[in-house]
């Protein structure tokens, strides 16, 4: 069983995710590449909730082949390319995520290896099988 860490000492987390989260000995560790918002026909959507969809949608079949689901998540990285793009990706992000939720980074940053893209997530699971 994960343990979670959200001591009152420290800020209370923005959204929906832990500050610290305790994996017991023995779990299997996946971990994901970052994941773009683009299809399998080569298609980058032009929004931001569509290319988080794709991404967060590409993460459950990575974790679907590993025998996983995003209970299992315990670490999410998140990469967005404007500011004002946060509350659309939060909004994915949380429909996706299970209990207990997982530790989360979002950066803002200067771009991906092509303009088009706007977001990119990775992730972290452990499960005791």
């Amino acid at each position: 069983m994960k343990k979670t860490f959200n001591p009152t000492s420290v800020r209370r987390p923005f959204g929906n995710y832990n500050h610290g989260l305790l994996v017991p000995p023995g779990a299997s560790l996946l971990v994901t590449s970052g994941q773009l918002g683009i299809g399998l026909d080569d298609t980058v959507p032009s929004d931001i909730t569509a290319q988080a969809e794709l991404c967060f949608k590409a993460i459950k079949r990575i974790l679907e082949e590993a025998e996983m689901s995003f209970a299992d998540v315990i670490r999410i990285s998140g990469f967005v390319t404007r500011r004002e793009d946060f509350p659309a990706y939060m909004a994915v992000r949380d429909r996706y995520t299970l209990d207990p939720k997982p530790v989360s980074t979002l950066l803002v940053i200067g771009g991906f290896t092509r303009p088009e893209f706007l977001v990119e997530v990775e992730v972290t699971a452990a499960k005791i099988f």
